[in-house]
C-alpha cells in the first residue's frame, strides 16, 4: 500500500469521531482545483510511509482514536490491496471511513457487504452535464460513479456527498441539475474552494458565504440536510 500521507489525530475528516487519516497516492481525475497535486501528478515522488509504522501507531492509540479515514489520491485504485489493508485496521477495533470519487462502485460495494468500512464520503464533481470538465477528464464516462450514488443511497450505510464549490467552474444550474441528481440523499456538503501552492492549477475562487448558503436554499427543496464547509 502507497503511503503518502499519515495525519495521526483529526476531530474533522470523520465525522462524530476522534481519528487519524491515512493518504494514499494516485488518482484517476485531475480536477484542476485538487488541493493534493502531489498525490494525483507525482505520487512516486512523494515521501512514502511504511505500513507497519502506521499499525505501530494505530496499535498504541487504542482506545483513545476511535477511527481511521482513507483518503487520497483516489483509494479504491488500490483494488487488490485495499480490503485486505482495511481488514487488518479493523481487527485493532477502529471504524473506517472511506473518501471516494466513486468510479470504482464494485469495490465499495464488496468492501461495505463484508464488513470492512462504516462511512464513505463520495465528492460529486458536478453536475451530470459537466462533470468530465470539472473531473479534468476529456469525454468521461460517469455510468460507474452514477452507480456508486445509487448504491450509497440504497446501502443502509452512513454516508455522504461533497462538492467543491469553484466559482469559475459552477454554476446556480448545475446544482439545480444535482439537487434533482441525488434528491433524497442523506446528506450533502458544499465546501468552498481554498486557493494553495498545493492545487494542480491555480487562479480558482471560492463563493462568498451567501452565494453558498444560496446554493443550499436551493438544494434544501430535494435533499434533507445540506450544509457548508470550509467558511471563514
Amino acid at each position: 500500500m502507497k503511503i503518502h500521507g499519515f495525519n495521526t489525530l483529526t476531530l474533522l475528516d470523520y465525522p462524530g469521531h476522534l481519528g487519524a487519516t491515512l493518504f494514499l497516492g494516485g488518482c484517476n481525475f485531475r480536477c484542476p482545483f485538487c488541493q493534493n497535486a502531489g498525490l494525483v501528478l507525482s505520487p512516486q515522488s512523494e515521501p512514502y510511509i511504511e505500513e507497519e509504522e502506521v499499525f505501530s501507531y494505530l496499535k498504541k492509540r487504542r482506545g483513545i482514536l476511535e477511527g481511521v479515514c482513507i483518503t487520497g489520491g483516489e483509494p479504491t485504485l488500490y483494488e487488490n490491496e485495499l480490503p485486505g489493508f482495511i481488514s487488518r485496521i479493523k481487527d485493532l477495533g477502529y471504524l473506517v471511513k472511506l473518501d471516494t470519487n466513486g468510479t470504482n462502485p464494485e469495490l465499495i460495494r464488496t468492501l461495505r457487504e463484508n464488513g470492512l468500512i462504516d462511512y464513505a464520503a463520495m465528492d460529486i464533481k458536478s453536475s451530470k452535464e459537466n462533470y468530465g470538465k470539472v473531473a479534468g477528464v476529456k469525454d468521461l464516462d460517469i455510468s460507474s460513479v452514477c452507480r456508486s450514488v445509487e448504491y450509497l443511497m440504497n446501502s443502509g450505510m452512513d454516508y455522504e456527498f461533497r462538492t467543491t464549490v469553484v466559482r469559475e467552474l459552477h454554476s446556480t444550474e448545475d446544482f439545480v441539475s444535482i439537487g434533482k441528481w441525488l434528491a433524497g440523499c442523506r446528506a450533502y456538503y458544499l465546501q468552498a474552494y481554498k486557493d494553495s501552492e498545493n492545487v494542480i492549477q491555480r487562479g480558482f475562487s471560492s463563493f462568498s458565504r451567501e452565494e453558498l448558503d444560496d446554493f443550499c436554499r436551493l438544494l434544501r427543496q430535494t435533499m434533507p440536510l445540506v450544509k457548508t464547509r470550509g467558511i471563514d
